[in-house]
């Protein structure tokens, strides 16, 4: 089959993962709150929300798509770099600083509407970042290590959890050892993030986040990595295997939850919710490589492609242009401009509004060739 410059499929499921991202500015919640008993709108803003503890919604998926597609992604770079003829020594000298600026700038942007730095490291780029130093070593060793490597992070963090005292919540029984509140991630955050600089003492963080998930996390980045090299390579029946791949992991997290062994819980990255989570990659992965691989149907990629191909300038845009795009449509078009329709669909108006102008934004980036790495 012949392989195009770049892996279409990657792209564009990295554009998916960033839109349903961006997508936040539509609001959805708001106009599902404003049209009550409407079952299509409360769809849609159950799906746009993180669910508040065990389960999973369409949102949820965000944070692990871009993990997994960090691992999908690596074998491709240090390919690319190695025939440009660089040495491993460089290469790894270029993901440790590669880690810590992707954790530099989680944390300054976490810190923009903050009186201080806010030191927390529970946010996607801080994840990625303290985690993709041990992914690279991974990137350059047998499938057989990336296993070993998965089964132990998922098991040892399974065991430290299960071995501290449990605390009453959702869960009973024995899944109480997962129950938001003084867990064992929580308890190494006390401990951690009050080395640092704070207005006030840490003592919990609201939606249950853990500076710890990124060990868990980066199991996800190294199911991507294997399903990396595996489309690197090009194997007969690439699909298939993605597609069992998927099934597999799915079906592994949901046995590890209702079997009361480990709950599927994304807030903390349960190694339940590794493997579920992992799965569901492996199926939007698959379908997307399905679509612009096998079937050759590409053109419908191409605006997700557009903003895959720049995902941290997406990232960043997302977080700075929130506010700064919906306050100049305010100023300029009058605070009623988006209300033709009634006031309870302003908020998705103008978030498509909002949507559009960040996709303009790729684009012109896109056609100048301006693509925003670290």
């Amino acid at each position: 089959m012949e392989k195009s410059a770049r892996n279409i499929a990657i792209d564009a499921y990295r554009g998916l993962v960033m839109l349903l991202m961006m997508a936040e500015v539509l609001e959805l919640a708001r106009v599902s709150k404003a049209l009550p008993g409407n079952t299509f709108w409360a769809f849609l803003a159950f799906n746009q929300t993180h669910v508040p503890w065990a389960g999973c919604s369409l949102h949820d998926t965000i944070q692990p798509g871009f993990s997994f597609l960090v691992g999908v992604a690596l074998p491709y770079s240090i390919a690319s770099r190695l025939a440009r003829g660089e040495r491993f020594g460089k290469l790894f000298l270029h993901a440790l600083w590669r880690g810590l600026l992707l954790a530099a700038l989680g944390i300054f942007l976490r810190s923009t509407d903050k009186t201080q730095t806010y030191f927390t490291f529970e946010d996607t780029l801080t994840q990625i970042g303290l985690g993709y130093p041990l992914l690279f070593l991974l990137g350059w060793r047998k499938p057989k290590w990336h296993w070993t490597a998965l089964g132990a992070i998922l098991f040892g963090y399974w065991l430290a959890w299960a071995l501290y005292p449990p605390v009453p919540g959702v869960f009973t029984g024995f899944l109480a050892h997962w129950n938001k509140g003084n867990n064992f991630g929580n308890a190494f955050d006390v401990w951690f993030l009050n080395l640092f600089p704070r207005v006030t003492p840490f003592v919990q963080n609201d939606g249950g986040y853990l500076t710890l998930s990124f060990i868990p996390t980066l199991g996800t980045m190294i199911l991507g990595l294997e399903a990396g090299q595996w489309m690197r390579t090009a194997q007969a029946g690439l699909t298939r295997r993605l597609l069992a791949a998927g099934g597999i992991g799915i079906a592994a997290g949901l046995l590890l939850h209702f079997g009361g062994i480990c709950p599927i819980v994304k807030r903390i990255w349960t190694p339940a919710w590794t493997l579920f989570s992992g799965g569901l990659c492996f199926l939007f992965l698959a379908a997307f490589y399905w679509a612009t691989e096998i079937k050759r149907w590409r053109g419908w990629a191409f605006p997700l492609a557009v903003i895959g191909m720049n995902s941290i300038a997406a990232y960043v845009m997302a977080h700075f242009g929130e506010q700064f795009f919906p306050n100049t449509f305010r100023i300029h078009l009058g605070p009623h401009f988006f209300a033709f329709l009634g006031e309870a669909y302003a908020p998705v108006l103008r978030g498509m509004a909002v949507l559009a102008c960040y996709w303009l934004i790729l684009w012109w980036m896109y056609r100048r060739k301006l693509f925003l790495k670290i």
